[in-house]
């Protein structure tokens, strides 16, 4: 593993890296192959960071291929630990371990905090995936390719420029990654437990969920006024304002060309000010003028950043800006103008370019300082010193480039705050008060800032709304201060996280219904509750997307609605595979099963071990004060408990169950059913909860997979520490009906055809629906049934053979989910099988999901049960009811 760096500003010139050639390799050779990249923007299989997973085949190495490692070792001689470390390793595994290194390295380069890494290896020869953690997602990925790109020049003899390349990658950074201000307070956030979210590729973040949420952008708030803004953004209404109620401030007036600007400094009095009555950033801004020429320079440069122009009274004394946050001062600093300091030899544009080699100097304000730029106005100030660019200054004079001390235009900073006077402090707050910003930055000038505010000592000359924060948390010289903290501590009161109620629900069945369930449970608290399933996305009772919405996109969504006081997030193993976890921590994470699997054969997930690794990613999310609710009579779900332990409520039909019993024993919380009766236990001590007679989804505790999924839900809604007479009230009020629960176990009557209509498509889920048909004592039964296309063949012709025993005809069809299989294969391994099965006697095949059941229906009679396997819920569900009016 490389050495980090710390969050400081490093110096990329600090490393030289030759361009050598290396001699040619083997002409069989080939470079390193991407076969996918992902970014893993939540908790995941690897790690709780954010990580990129790189699958990357590599090259086998021949003979011929001798010198990569030392030609490595000279562009990167950090690399030399590491290289050591690969020597006995095979040489594939060796590429990836440097792949993953370097891509870290390069990252931390750009300042980024970064520091985890792994190599994983997969079922394909000489291929790896490759895990980097990372803070901005397009820098990682810049910075894997730059490493991929180093290790084949070192392999093909490749000259490259490093130095080059490196600047291109920190250049990046700086342009995308947040800016010190905003990173402050996201960092303040995170410290606080309050979860993140950038919104955009600029600075706009969200920070908390749902209902608590706030956001910030730049240095502005969602406390921040819009009004305030206004307000000073004219400069000279906020003066005045600033006068009526006794603070100290310049003279001055709006001007409407070059000769008013000079009349106007003439009735104010020389030296003057000149600036742009809504400008920003001291863009603009000339001070100290005592000439026509001065004043006529001034005013046209200011013209170019506003409509309208200010000339006002130039105070002598120090440059301090101050910070105002809520009602308190927070920091002070002392700036000083762009400058330079002659040594004899160098030309003021050379002594500029090398101050702007400072690593601490950045384009606009992406780093601590900004580059000094010799545009119009710092020529003009130049002049005024009788000096132009290539002049040489003598040695230790003096240049201002700007007369202006903002940090934008290349200013440095001073901390300053233990200094200030208690009645500035008390002048500053009251000013931010009187416009109305809860973040302000105040220009002043004073000779002295530790002596009390007087009309000779202090003059404020402006306030800011957005200020910068950089130059407190990276000054030159002296103490940074905690104003990240600080903005946030304004924004949420202590102890508020900005977070609502997550609970999260996984597993293989029983998902969606559990998930509804929950969801019915926590509207009992008059919660507005967010839901992702795999039928929609729901706030409340308005859906607002549609379709299978169990992945990361949809919980984010949730989570950023802002009227949201709960969510719960149906989690698929896609999801968690494809992107992470949307949250970073679930108050209550919620496994149904894992039985056999589901989805094997995909993404190197071939057994029902390895997809409990994956769903077992939201209970690693559950914090030390949340509960994991998990099944007892799973011994893959069990398991997590030994894995991530945390406290566990486990549910089980089976009251006898072991797990129950020892769980009990060690004085932990169990959910199951005794003599018709949810009982709810704590250590020894039971309770009746209530009994399944009352429960609609359980039709009476005869539907064993569904009592499961009412014990679990009951359970979430009791780790939440919901009241039990509206947990009860829910359960009686949640029923298994079209508009309830689409899809899931629907029991209709159409003209004396019992029709059971049910999601489930894979072999647990179809063992569980079988068992619950044998409460049905209907003779003749009928099925209609496909499987999803990404099921290995032997699964899916394992549920052919279940049906054979069940039903006497068999609708096989194919509908939306034949996943990359091509046409009727589905329904011919269905067939496979049906075939030579015991009861069934007639098997059809039919392309389309309802001409099947339109076929199946037409098939059946009086007192026949006909089982209605939909290919998507809703539209099989609207289809019952406007063609066969289903309620």
């Amino acid at each position: 593993m490389f050495p980090l760096t710390s969050r400081s500003y490093v110096d990329n010139s600090a490393l030289s890296f030759p361009c050598l050639p290396n001699p040619a390799p083997s002409s069989e050779l080939r470079s390193t192959i991407v076969r996918k990249i992902l970014a893993l923007r939540g908790p995941n299989l690897w790690a709780r960071e954010t990580v990129l997973e790189c699958k990357v085949e590599f090259p086998e190495l021949t003979d011929h291929v001798v010198n990569w490692r030392s030609w490595l070792l000279s562009w990167l001689p950090t690399l030399e630990l590491q290289l050591s470390e690969t020597s006995m390793t095979p040489q594939a595994e060796a590429l990836a371990g440097l792949l993953q290194s370097i891509t870290l390295h390069l990252q931390s380069r750009s300042d980024l905090q970064v520091s985890f890494g792994k190599v994983m290896p997969t079922s394909q020869p000489l291929t790896y995936r490759i895990i980097t953690q990372f803070d901005d997602e397009s820098v990682a990925r810049a910075a894997f390719e730059l490493a991929r790109r180093l290790i084949d020049a070192a392999l093909f003899g490749q000259t490259m420029d490093v130095n080059a390349a490196i600047t291109e990658l920190s250049e990046l950074a700086q342009e995308v990654c947040l800016g010190p201000s905003t990173r402050a307070m996201v960092d303040a956030a995170r410290l606080r437990g309050i979860p993140v979210l950038r919104l955009t590729e600029g600075s706009l973040v969200q920070l908390g969920w749902g209902s608590k949420q706030k956001k910030i952008l730049a240095a502005a708030t969602s406390q921040t006024s819009a009004i305030s803004e206004d307000i000073v953004q004219d400069k000279d209404f906020t003066l005045r304002m600033l006068n009526e109620i006794g603070l100290p401030v310049p003279q001055g007036r709006p001007v409407k060309n070059a000769d008013d600007a000079w009349a106007a400094a003439n009735e104010i009095g020389l030296p003057v000010v000149v600036k742009p009555l809504d400008g920003n950033q001291g863009r603009g801004v000339a001070l100290n003028l005592y000439t026509r020429e001065q004043v006529a320079t001034a005013y046209a440069a200011a013209r170019e950043e506003s409509r309208s122009v200010i000339v006002e009274q130039f105070a002598e004394g120090e440059d301090y800006r101050v910070l105002v946050i809520g009602r308190e001062l927070i920091a002070v600093s002392r700036r000083y103008p762009a400058h330079v300091i002659g040594d004899g030899e160098h030309t003021i544009q050379e002594l500029v370019a090398e101050k702007n080699r400072d690593p601490r100097r950045a384009a606009d304000h992406a780093a601590a300082l900004s580059r000094i730029r010799i545009d119009a106005v710092a020529m003009a100030v130049l002049a005024e010193q009788g000096v132009t660019p290539e002049s040489i200054p003598e040695k230790d004079r003096m240049i201002l480039i700007r007369r202006n001390a903002n940090l934008s235009t290349g200013g440095t900073a001073v901390d300053c705050t233990t200094e200030v006077h208690p009645t500035i402090c008390a002048a500053a707050v009251e000013a931010a008060q009187m416009v109305g910003l809860d973040i302000c930055g105040l220009d002043m000038i004073a000779p002295d800032i530790t002596q009390p505010l007087s009309a000779r000592n202090g003059v404020i000359i402006e306030l800011n709304a957005r200020p910068g924060l950089r130059m407190h948390l990276y000054p030159s010289e002296g103490e940074p201060r905690p104003v990240g903290k600080a903005v946030i501590d304004t924004m949420f009161a202590p102890g508020c996280r900005g977070r609502i109620p997550i609970v999260a629900v996984t597993g293989v069945n029983g998902k969606t219904t559990t998930t509804r369930f929950i969801a019915h449970l926590l509207t009992q608290n008059q919660w507005r509750v967010g839901m992702t399933s795999t039928d929609g996305v729901f706030v409340g009772s308005r859906m607002i997307d549609s379709g299978d919405c169990s992945g990361p996109k949809s919980a984010r969504s949730v989570l950023s609605y802002p009227l949201c006081d709960a969510a719960v997030l149906e989690t698929a193993r896609g999801g968690i595979l494809r992107e992470g976890l949307a949250f970073d921590h679930c108050d209550v994470a919620v496994v149904t099963n894992i039985g056999a699997g589901d989805h094997l054969g995909i993404n190197d997930i071939d057994t029902p071990e390895q997809l409990a690794e994956v769903k077992q990613c939201i209970v690693a999310a559950v914090p030390a004060d949340g509960t994991a609710v998990l099944n007892a009579a799973d011994p893959l779900v069990v398991k997590m408990a030994e894995t991530y332990p945390r406290k566990t409520i486990f549910f089980a039909l089976d009251a006898e169950n072991a797990i129950i019993v020892r769980h009990r024993i060690q004085g932990e919380r169990a959910i199951y059913v005794r003599d018709g009766n949810i009982i709810r236990a704590t250590g020894p001590n039971e309770d009746v909860f209530m009994p399944l007679s009352e429960i609609p989804l359980t039709h009476g505790g005869r539907i064993g997979f569904q009592v499961e999924n009412t014990l679990a839900a009951v359970a979430a809604a009791w780790a939440l520490g919901m009241e039990d007479d509206l947990i009860r009230q829910g359960a009686r009020s949640f029923v298994p009906s079209l508009d309830q629960n689409a899809g899931r176990f629907n029991v209709l009557d159409l003209k004396g055809i019992t029709v059971i209509v049910d999601y489930g498509h894979n072999v647990d889920a179809l063992r569980a629906l079988l068992d619950g048909l044998r409460q049905f004592d209907n003779a003749r039964r009928i099925v209609v049934y496909s499987s999803a296309g990404d099921r290995r063949d032997s699964d899916i012709i394992e549920q052919g053979r279940m049906l054979s025993a069940e039903f006497d005809e068999a609708w096989l069809y194919e509908g939306d989910y034949v996943r990359g299989r091509e046409s009727g294969e589905i329904m011919k391994l269905l067939a496979t099988g049906l075939e030579n099965a015991p009861r069934t006697r007639r098997v059809e095949s039919i392309l389309g999901h309802l001409k099947s059941v339109d076929l199946a229906l037409e098939s059946a009679q009086a007192g026949d049960l006909v089982m209605i396997q939909a290919d998507t819920a809703d539209e099989t569900v609207q289809y019952l009811k406007e063609k066969y009016g289903a309620k």
